[in-house]
């Protein structure tokens, strides 16, 4: 029994259970073969390592590491800023055009709606059509830019809208009963002017006079040349017939009636239905505005003025200056007559 407790009391003595060395609490391997079987030199336990430690602390370190690298990085730059100076930069460069677009649409909303409004005029401009300056040539351009100008196929076209009232009215008397039917009519018509911009080869020969191009300088590097060009062209011409002319039904109202007063009763009104044919009604106002857009100054001198306008732009912005500036001039100067 005293041995019994002696045993007991050496056990509570010792550091059993304890897996780390005592200095630095770090696993010390057994220097003495007898430790194997569980007491160091000192008489105390031993406990046996782990050995899936090891390999359960890589095992953690390789998953951290995976977790890691699946992390998706920060995006420095967000993607609707990249969009945006994308867009912007389009805008910058393509801005003449933009503008084009705008007041092109919004022209012909108006005139959709019969408003006629004088938008300010911009011309169409590519970013190619930029003078090419700095380039050195000896080419004559007379030649280059007169080929640009016979090459036009399509005539300049100055459109406007007017307004017109005109009145309709039936008749049919019943022996000596009077039998009448009338209305006002609001209308607006639409009418074209046109300008032939190629009038054909004869039309350009050097006696004509009717083309020129003088050189002013000639480009040096990092400076183009300047050209004058002086264009003479027939006179716009008025529409020739009813049908180039154009009455916009949706904006035709009427503005008053008026009838003898044995309508509709004594038979008057079953005798004049229907009182108006719309294909009647048409051709008049047809007419009407034929006359008013060949013989009114009021309606005349608009169309004529759009047409210049429109033949000046045209021949100036989409063929003489895309060509001079191609070849290393800018156009200092741009002048069209009418013959005649």
């Amino acid at each position: 029994m005293v041995r019994w407790l002696i045993f007991l009391l050496g056990m509570l003595s010792t550091r059993a259970g304890s897996p780390y060395h005592a200095e630095g609490n770090a696993w010390r391997e057994p220097a003495d073969p007898e430790e194997f079987g569980g007491h160091g030199p000192d008489g105390t336990w031993i406990m046996a390592r782990d050995p899936l430690a090891r390999e359960r602390t890589a095992a953690e370190s390789g998953r951290g590491r995976a977790e890691h690298a699946r992390r998706p990085g920060r995006r420095r730059i967000p993607r609707w800023l990249k969009w945006g100076a994308i867009l912007a930069l389009a805008a910058l460069i393509f801005r003449k055009v933009l503008a084009f677009a705008v007041l092109t649409t919004l022209s012909a909303a108006l005139h959709l709606v019969g408003l006629n409004v004088h938008l300010p005029s911009i011309r169409l401009a590519w970013p190619w059509q930029s003078i090419a300056a700095g380039t050195t040539t000896d080419t004559d351009i007379g030649p280059w830019v007169l080929q640009k100008i016979e090459g036009i196929t399509r005539p300049a076209l100055g459109t406007e809208n007017f307004n017109f009232v005109f009145t309709h009215k039936v008749s049919k008397s019943i022996g000596f009963w009077p039998c009448w039917y009338s209305s006002t009519f609001y209308a607006v018509g639409r009418a074209a002017a046109t300008v032939d911009l190629n009038p054909g080869p004869g039309w350009w020969a050097p006696a004509s006079g009717h083309y020129r191009l003088q050189v002013l300088s000639r480009p040096v590097t990092g400076t183009p040349g300047r050209v004058m060009v002086t264009i003479v062209l027939p006179p716009p011409q008025l529409p020739q017939s009813v049908h180039d002319i154009a009455v916009d039904n949706t904006l035709s109202h009427v503005l008053s009636t008026d009838h003898s007063w044995t309508y509709p009763g004594f038979g008057c009104g079953a005798l004049l239905k229907p009182q108006f044919s719309s294909a009647v009604l048409f051709g008049q106002a047809q007419t009407l505005a034929f006359y008013q857009a060949t013989h009114d100054p009021q309606v005349t001198r608009p169309l004529i003025s759009a047409a210049e306008s429109e033949a000046a732009q045209i021949i100036r912005d989409n063929f003489i200056q895309p060509t001079v500036n191609a070849l290393g001039y800018t156009l200092t100067g741009f002048t069209l007559r009418w013959s005649g």
